[in-house]
């Protein structure tokens, strides 16, 4: 799908533990509605997750496929046990798709062969995407926390096509920890999975009641929404070839057809935020971290 356009969209991979109904009908509705031209699946952030989706992960790829959509499988972004590994190993060893590494074990293990690196990787300067290029990468997603002059001199030295998430929660942290398990008293062996009850992550206030992460599982997410959209010409004239939309309990077809028109010409950024407002549940905007502030940011270019 769209393989003419100078700039695509890119689903990432879901990083809630959504019920299986539910993430199979996101998907489903992803390939009959959404103008994304790419999809990940696949459990990123903890490995338990992974049998939640997995009976209905081939049904999801086949009607994804007939869509037109690429499917990429995207690994997990922290490995701590053998059984993680051995995950990663498997994911690593499948020919069936193209492979996104987000941790350098993963890089490792599909050296030699195309693939896509993911955010989680730290490619911060020209020569880390250097390297990784020459060991097969054929695309990468750049960090989140990047600013734009960093992003600028990356797209004009990189020798593989670059990807930016422009919206969604943004990934902070990754910790060894179960901070959802924590908050409701079990432990992190024993959790049953209770980071369920949190569809875009468990809400995290200060002490005076301000908003300020947003927990998933092992993850720390920001309370914030990234969003990218009135960025989105700037990002396309420094050379970023593909924008990122990270999956929420939103319309994220509404979400992606209004970065569609915004990519396209047909829209210009202040009415794209207008119509992206209703459409983000309630998540406030920030897009600091490209503007060189505090992530939390939102700094309005109009």
């Amino acid at each position: 799908m769209g393989d003419g356009r100078a700039v695509k969209l890119s689903l990432g991979p879901v990083l809630f533990a959504w019920p299986a109904e539910a993430w199979r009908d996101f998907y489903f509705r992803i390939a009959d509605e959404a103008c994304v031209d790419t999809v990940h699946l696949g459990e990123v952030v903890c490995l338990k997750r992974a049998g939640l989706h997995a009976p209905m992960m081939e049904a999801v790829r086949e009607r994804l496929a007939r869509a037109g959509k690429e499917v990429v499988l995207s690994s997990l972004a922290l490995i701590m046990n053998e059984a993680e590994l051995d995950a990663v190993r498997a994911l690593a060893g499948r020919d069936d798709a193209l492979i996104e590494a987000n941790d350098m074990a993963a890089c490792a293990l599909l050296a030699g062969r195309p693939h896509a690196i993911g955010p989680y990787v730290n490619v911060y300067n020209e020569g880390t995407l250097a390297y990784l290029a020459g060991r097969g990468a054929v695309r990468a997603c750049l960090p989140f926390e990047l600013p734009a002059a960093s992003l600028r001199a990356l797209a004009a030295a990189s020798p593989i096509e670059l990807e930016v998430q422009v919206f969604g929660r943004v990934p902070l942290a990754l910790s060894a920890r179960c901070y959802a398990a924590r908050a409701r008293g079990r432990a992190k062996d024993d959790c049953r999975l209770v980071c369920r009850e949190d569809g875009d992550g468990l809400a995290v206030d200060t002490l005076d009641g301000n908003a300020f992460l947003a927990i998933n599982g092992t993850q720390t997410l920001s309370s914030t929404c990234a969003n990218l959209v009135a960025e989105v010409g700037e990002l396309t004239a420094m050379g970023i070839r593909r924008l990122r939309l990270s999956p929420h309990a939103v319309d994220m077809a509404g979400v992606a057809e209004v970065f569609r028109a915004v990519a396209d010409g047909r829209l210009d950024g202040a009415e794209a935020d207008a119509r992206l407002t209703p459409l983000a549940g309630g998540m406030p905007f920030a897009n600091g971290f490209f503007h060189g502030a505090e992530g939390a940011a939102f700094i309005d270019g109009e």
